[in-house]
């Protein structure tokens, strides 16, 4: 396995020249740098045995190292979800919201308090530091690991109040609120027959969206800096703000960052590992109309409203989120608001393919002009919005194999699938850095349903170690 590993590490090293060049302008330039240089500060050491606490946040200045993997990742895991890093879409400042600078400061901390190398916090609150090598050979890539801080916008991350359910039965796991997770509308449950799983109280979301790929992280760098026999090259890794909301990694230095190739640990399910997303596009449809006194209306008012529902009735019935599923795409309609004079439709544009990802965006825009030549000119515009692209053809091949070897060491089978949404690592991809995702265990993100089972923490615990190792 570890002559096969090294085998495919000298084909991605390759391959990578291959993909740089994927990262050039239809002019062949090199694509253009990002507007905001990353200024860094280094943290500054750990020395003091004690904690303290402030109005905002409680600061770590001393860690007990963690026994072994399992206790590890489960403390890290079940601290993490109580931190309140709810991102926020109205904002226009990234991070968005102070609770997840607060959190980011305390993993910055903690990554020094652990013994790792070159802690930084940029000017935006990204958190990266170094595991430095320790073999003997530089020809090897360095490799990253990427997980996100903040949690859904969609549901509550305010005293997040986790649960444990040892030994899970099987059944109904009743939480508070009247919060139920049944194995009747969630059959995965029954995979984790007699394994720990891990809610939180039924009133908010639980938040391993992405702190179970923290924990994740944090433990396999602190189980490797524990174990210095274990033979890795260089191993960076990267905390980042307001993945849910897009935002984040426009203030990611792919080159500061420094690694050839790397992995979010964002994904779902034990065994899942995802080289390609859908093409992703949003829309706005703005309807304008004519208001006037309803008694004397005839022949005069245009009801914007009206008009906003003959367009949402145009779309096709079955085409949405609740009726497709594997590599189907959809149009989703997710706001409508307004009134006789004005009303807004927002919409998202999903598909795998390219080619549908255009068909698709020009439905959009030919049934905004058929509407126009019915009401008259410019009664309705639409803007559409490009939001990430498949990343499938920036992934080398040799990765998956890689990524493949490392789960078949740890014991796990791999299973790829295809993400119906999107990562940081789809965006760092078209950066110059090629990012699959491997999954954490998690299952029903960004709602009270939210659960995930401890062992498949530890199991991408393990599978983080043997890709970190050479």
């Amino acid at each position: 396995m570890k002559n096969f590993k090294k085998a495919i590490l000298i084909l991605i090293t390759a391959s990578l020249l291959a993909v740089a060049a994927c990262g050039k302008t239809e002019e062949g330039d090199a694509a253009p740098a990002l507007d905001v240089m990353i200024e860094t500060s280094e943290v500054a050491p750990v020395v003091e045995a004690t904690t303290e606490t402030t109005e905002e946040r409680e600061v770590f200045t001393t860690f007990t190292p963690m026994i072994d993997i399992e206790s590890g990742v489960l403390e890290r895991f079940l601290r993490y979800v109580t931190y309140d890093t709810q991102s926020d879409p109205r904002a226009d400042v990234s991070p968005s919201t102070q609770g997840q600078i607060n959190f980011l400061i305390l993993l910055a901390e903690e990554c020094v308090a652990i013994g790792l190398s070159d802690v930084k916090i940029s000017e935006h609150s990204i958190v990266t530091a170094t595991l430095p090598s320790n073999l003997d050979t530089a020809d090897i890539p360095v490799i990253g690991f990427i997980s996100h801080v903040d949690t859904s916008p969609e549901s509550s991350g305010a005293n997040v109040k986790p649960l444990l359910f040892e030994n899970y039965d099987g059944g109904d796991i009743v939480l508070g609120s009247g919060t139920v997770i049944s194995p009747n509308e969630f059959p995965a449950m029954k995979n984790y027959t007699g394994q720990t799983i891990i809610t939180a109280s039924g009133d908010t979301l639980l938040g391993a969206d992405d702190k179970s790929g923290i924990a994740i992280i944090m433990t396999a760098m602190e189980y490797l800096l524990q174990n210095p026999e274990i033979p890795h090259g260089e191993i960076r890794i990267a905390f980042t703000p307001d993945e849910e909301i897009g935002t984040g990694i426009d203030n990611f230095d792919v080159e500061t960052f420094g690694a050839n190739f790397g992995f979010t640990v964002d994904g779902g399910p034990l065994g899942n590992i995802s080289f390609e997303n859908f093409n992703a596009a949003s829309a706005v449809i703005e309807v304008t109309g004519k208001g006037i006194h309803p008694g004397a209306a005839k022949g005069i008012m245009v009801n914007s409203a009206l008009i906003a529902a003959e367009i949402v009735s145009a779309f096709p019935a079955d085409d949405t989120p609740a009726n497709s599923e594997g590599f189907e795409g959809f149009f989703h309609i997710t706001n409508i608001s307004g009134n006789v004079e004005k009303t807004e439709i927002s919409l998202l544009i999903r598909c795998f393919e390219s080619d549908e990802f255009e068909a698709r965006k020009n439905f959009v825009t030919e049934l905004i002009a058929a509407f126009n030549e019915q009401y008259g000119e410019n009664t309705v515009k639409v803007s559409i919005t490009d939001q990430y692209y498949n990343m499938r053809e920036m992934i080398p091949a040799e990765i998956i194999e890689y990524a493949k070897a490392g789960y078949v060491a740890a014991g796990v089978e791999p299973i790829i699938y295809a993400t119906r949404g999107g990562t940081d690592g789809v965006r760092l991809s078209f950066m110059g850095l090629p990012c699959p995702n491997i999954f954490t265990g998690g299952h029903n993100f960004h709602g009270p349903y939210e659960f995930i089972p401890l062992e498949s923490m530890v199991k991408a615990v393990d599978v983080v170690v043997q890709l970190a190792m050479n």
